[in-house]
Order: C-alpha cells, then structure tokens, then sequence
C-alpha cells in the first residue's frame, strides 16, 4: 500500500492506482435517487419473490445475486403501505445498511429476501407483509409504524461480500477490515478506467462502509495511517466521480470529509475548488485553488484553474461595467434633425415680402 504523503506529492494531472485523476475526462450524465414524501411511483413488471414478498426493478444492476450468508451493503427508504409515511432513509444518514443474508434481523426478514434477489447497483421497490416486518406490535423504535402494518422499500444494493462464514465487519480484525477495503478501492479503480461510474463509486462507498466513524474512533499509530491511506483515496475518486456525473454539492462533502482528517490535502483542495467553481462559487473555489497552490507551486493544473478564474472575474467585470455605464453615464446626444427645404422656403419669401412691404410703407410716408 502506498504511503499517503508519497500520493499527495504526486501530480494531480497523472494517474495512479490510488487516486483518480478526472480533469480531461468526458462528463456523463448520472441517474438521481428518487426521493420525495411518498414511495415512487414503478411501472415495471412485479416479481413474486415469497408469498409476502414483491419486487419491481428500478434500475438494472450487474454480475450475480448474493448468496446465503453474504455481508450486503445497500441504503433504503422505507415507508408504511398503509399511510404512506416514510419512517427510515439511509440516504440520509451517509451510511450504507449491513446484512448478512440469513443472519438479519428479524424485523428485517422481508427486505433480506428481496436484497437475496438483486444484482449489485440494482434499485428496486419492494413489497413486504407485514409478517416479515415489524409484526403484529409494530415498532417502538419507529413509533410511525403501526401493528400488522405491510412495508414499501425503496432498495439499492451497492454490493456484497461472498463469505462462507457470513463474517460481518465487527467481526473481523483490523487488518481483515482494512485489506476488505482496500481490495473494493482498487475494484473501484477497475471500473473508474472502464468509465464505468456508478459501479466504481459503488466499490467505492463499499470500501468506505468498512472503516465508519465508530471503527476509525478505536485505531491510533500506524493503524489509523494504514486505514486513511485506503479511506481517503476512496473520498477523493468519489469525488472525482461525481464531477464527473455533475454531482457537484455531493463532490464537495467527499472532499470536506478527508480535508477534515488532513486540511492540506492537495487533491481535495483542487476538487473541491472545481467543484465549487461549477457551482458559481468563485470565491470559495478561488481559496482553495490558493491554498492548493501554496503545497503545489509548480502544478500546472492549479495554475490553469486560478487563470481562468480570472478570465471569468475579468468578464463579469466588464459586463457589470456595460450595464452601469448605461443606467449612470452621460445622456446620448440628441440626433440632428433633418432640414425640411419646403419651410425654409415659405419662411424666406414670407421675409421677402414683409421687407418688400416696409419699403413700400416707407415710401409713402
């Protein structure tokens, strides 16, 4: 495993198994999550799964189903069928959901058969009776949800982990969590060069969800490094995918999450500016390109983004000028008018005999 001092004095613009780099790549257009009060609406054929269990594919996913015992990691909406409330979403919570297929919760029988019969990256909407949900009590945790009340799950499993042993995270050790992650991270790296980006960003949250806040907490000494110089690429290439797809408010949160562990990280500082800069924050993309380029004299990439802010300051200025020199500047002269010869004429000879007239009264006098 790399050192991660050694990654950050690297060249953003070159490309290493650790951190991908996305500056010259082509843009692709992602599918947003749905989300909203109520479950989504899904015209897909229903697939009778158990008697008490349907599902209805939203977006297709990749490779195979997990197996008996397999550590999935997925985020889900939940609502009650029956009014309709959404009482649960790991969307937002930023953290993926375990099971162990076979070793769930009970509770959460009906969601593992349903998560049983998807393929990694799929999204799907399930249908579970309450008989393989909270039962004829309900929840406590969840007072929302009454007795014998049937559940909609909006479902996306990001991937899983064939293991014969169904061993979850908390039961591995250190080196097993970190080594787990460190192979999703470069799975990752795989599908990031196949510009496969959600399948890239799905091993890549996976590698994350094996070093949460609570197993971070316990590591000091060299075993937190061992498992920051995994974590914090990962929040990097995420980012990287996300400017990618145009995510530009999530790429900002992956690369605040690693310059809160190391705020002179040179490649969150340049895409978080990037993506800042997408955003119309000039400002604040404008000090972070800065302090990038205080660790990175000689990037060249820095450089280019810091001119062509500038260029940009520089015509919004002189746009700005324009429309402020027409509502405060001088008043435009007034266009000469054009000379009519026909009332010239009437008003010379009308002269002509108004001078012819004094003389004549002249005379007579």
């Amino acid at each position: 495993m790399e050192d991660v001092e050694e990654l950050q004095s690297q060249k953003l613009d070159q490309d290493d198994e650790n951190e991908i780099v996305t500056e010259n790549a082509a843009f692709v257009h992602g599918e947003p999550l749905q989300d909203g009060t109520g479950p989504p609406k899904v015209d897909s054929e229903v697939e009778v799964l158990h008697e008490k269990v349907t599902k209805q594919i939203m977006k297709e996913g990749h490779g195979q189903k997990p197996s008996k015992y397999s550590t999935c990691f997925l985020h889900y909406r939940a609502w009650t069928e029956s009014t309709q409330h959404k009482f649960e979403d790991t969307w937002n919570e930023q953290r993926p959901v375990e099971i162990v297929i076979g070793k769930e919760k009970k509770e959460m029988t009906g969601l593992a058969i349903g998560v049983s019969n998807m393929k990694s990256g799929e999204r799907a909407l399930l249908h579970v009776g309450w008989e393989l949900g909270y039962g004829k009590e309900g929840s406590f945790s969840f007072p929302n949800v009454p007795p014998m009340a049937d559940i909609l799950y909006e479902v996306e499993l990001i991937g899983f982990d064939e293991t014969k042993e169904g061993k979850a995270r908390g039961d591995m050790t250190v080196e097993e969590r970190i080594g787990a992650a460190d192979r999703r991270k470069m799975d990752g790296n795989v599908y990031f060069k196949e510009e496969k980006l959600e399948e890239a960003m799905q091993q890549y949250e996976m590698a994350i969800a094996y070093m949460g806040d609570d197993f971070m907490f316990q590591l000091f000494g060299k075993y937190r490094d061992m498992a920051l110089a995994v974590k914090n690429p990962c929040h990097l290439n995420m980012a990287a995918c996300l400017i990618k797809l145009k995510r530009y408010e999530e790429a900002i949160g992956q690369c605040s999450i690693v310059l809160a562990e190391d705020e002179n990280n040179v490649k969150a500082l340049f895409r978080r500016g990037k993506a800042r800069a997408e955003l119309g924050q000039t400002d604040a993309a404008r000090e972070d390109f800065s302090k990038a380029r205080k660790y990175a004299p000689e990037d060249k990439a820095i450089s280019r983004e810091l001119r062509l802010l500038a260029e940009h300051d520089k015509a919004v200025y002189q746009k700005q000028k324009e429309i402020y020199k027409g509502i405060f500047g001088p008043p435009p002269e007034p266009k000469p008018k054009k000379t009519n010869w026909l009332i010239l004429f009437w008003k010379w000879l009308v002269s002509l005999l108004y001078s012819l007239f004094k003389r004549e009264r002249h005379k007579a006098d």
